[in-house]
C-alpha cells in the first residue's frame, strides 16, 4: 500500500467497508446535496492541506468552505503532532 501524507477514510451506508485514499498535498471534497446526481447543489467543501517547510517540518491544515478550522504541525524527526489554534 503506498504512503501518503493525508490518508482519507470514507464510511458511507452504500459500502459494504470502509473504503480509503491517500493524497500527497492536497485533499478536497466537494459535498453536492440535491434529490440526485442530476438535481444537486453544492453543500460544502472541506479541504486537507499537506506542506513541508523550509525547516522540514510538515505543516497540515483543515479548511472548510476556505476557511482554516485546525491546523497541526510534524516537526521534523518526531512523530508527535501539535495541535494548533485550537
Amino acid at each position: 500500500m503506498r504512503q501518503y501524507p493525508i490518508w482519507n477514510n470514507v464510511e458511507a451506508c452504500i459500502y459494504k467497508s470502509s473504503k480509503s485514499y491517500g493524497v500527497r498535498d492536497t485533499g478536497q471534497v466537494e459535498v453536492r446535496v440535491g434529490t440526485s446526481s442530476s438535481n444537486s447543489h453544492a453543500f460544502v467543501t472541506h479541504t486537507t492541506t499537506h506542506r513541508t517547510l523550509e525547516n522540514g517540518d510538515k505543516m497540515f491544515r483543515f479548511y472548510v468552505d476556505g476557511v482554516v478550522i485546525k491546523e497541526a504541525l510534524l516537526p521534523k524527526g518526531t512523530s508527535e503532532l501539535q495541535l494548533i489554534n485550537c
